[in-house]
């Protein structure tokens, strides 16, 4: 059976990260009764509050393994129920981390899905660089490239999208009682996504999606998330959506954290991309 050349490029990306993983852990491993752990709140953030953060999730931890569960209740090839792997790896440098997620769509793309019928979703590779700094303010930054190796090609887009993104993150303190016991943040995201490549009879991609987040980390081991998140999508003249997000989260070990997500659709149409109807999130994380 011959593989096609997407397949190949995605097996040589998860070859290429787990060299460098193993490499690096046979150098720079901690002793194991080593005291110092980071943060739990730095360690689950996409990207963490500052740079002297980020060297020391580099030299304590490798990176991070991530699945997660999503029943979606719009079954279209970009937001379907699916099961995806996420595979992190932190680096030093102006690349701070690779980010490789691999998603199997269910053969029932409905909100109850069908996981044990599983087939490959568009492959998606994020390289993260290391972020700007101006006083408390952090500013995180990406591209990010889809591989259309979607088989069936009918559980994908069958395009090559990249996409490229910027991320303002404000710490700040509630306004509560024992405030010392919260680690609070307020996140902005703006992303624009467009088709490059890819099969001529698919409908193209050009998207921008937008993001306000507001997390806290309650002593260190109880995580909150609110998003909203709208997107304008291009090729329908500039239609809007937006859809609602509610995470609740627990550090549960040291290196472990699950969470729980509901999301539904505030405002827009089906059809706008990076929105959809209702969807229920269930994830587990271990970082190495």
């Amino acid at each position: 059976m011959f593989i096609r050349a997407p397949a190949r490029l995605l097996i040589a990306i998860v070859a290429l990260l787990a060299a460098t993983t193993a490499t690096a852990q046979k150098v720079t491993d901690a002793p194991a009764d080593a005291d110092w752990s980071p943060p739990a709140v730095e360690a689950d953030t996409d990207q963490p509050f500052s740079l002297e953060t980020l060297r020391k999730l580099r030299d304590n931890w490798h990176g991070r393994l991530e699945i997660k569960r999503q029943n979606t209740s719009r079954g279209t090839p970009d937001e379907s129920t699916q099961t995806t792997l996420r595979v992190e790896r932190f680096y030093d440098g102006v690349v701070a981390a690779l980010r490789l997620d691999v998603p199997f769509p269910d053969e029932k793309t409905d909100f109850e899905g069908d996981p044990f019928n599983p087939h490959l979703g568009d492959v998606k590779l994020r390289v993260k660089f290391r972020p700007l700094q101006s006083g408390q303010y952090t500013f995180p930054y990406f591209v990010e490239m889809i591989f259309p190796t979607a088989d069936p090609e009918s559980s994908g887009s069958g395009k090559y999208q990249l996409s490229g993104g910027i991320r303002m993150i404000v710490p700040f303190s509630l306004p509560v009682a024992r405030s010392k016991d919260h680690k609070a943040q307020f996140e902005t995201e703006v992303s624009q996504t467009v088709s490059v490549a890819g099969d001529e009879s698919r409908k193209n991609v050009n998207y921008t999606k937008l993001e306000f987040t507001f997390y806290d980390v309650w002593r260190q081991s109880y995580t909150m998330k609110l998003k909203l998140k709208p997107s304008v999508d291009w090729i329908q003249d500039g239609k809007t959506g937006s859809v609602g997000e509610v995470e609740g989260g627990l550090f549960f070990a040291k290196h472990w954290r699950t969470w729980l997500m509901l999301g539904r659709r505030l405002t827009g149409p089906e059809a706008v991309k990076g929105t959809y109807d209702t969807r229920l999130e269930l994830g587990l994380a271990r970082t190495y």
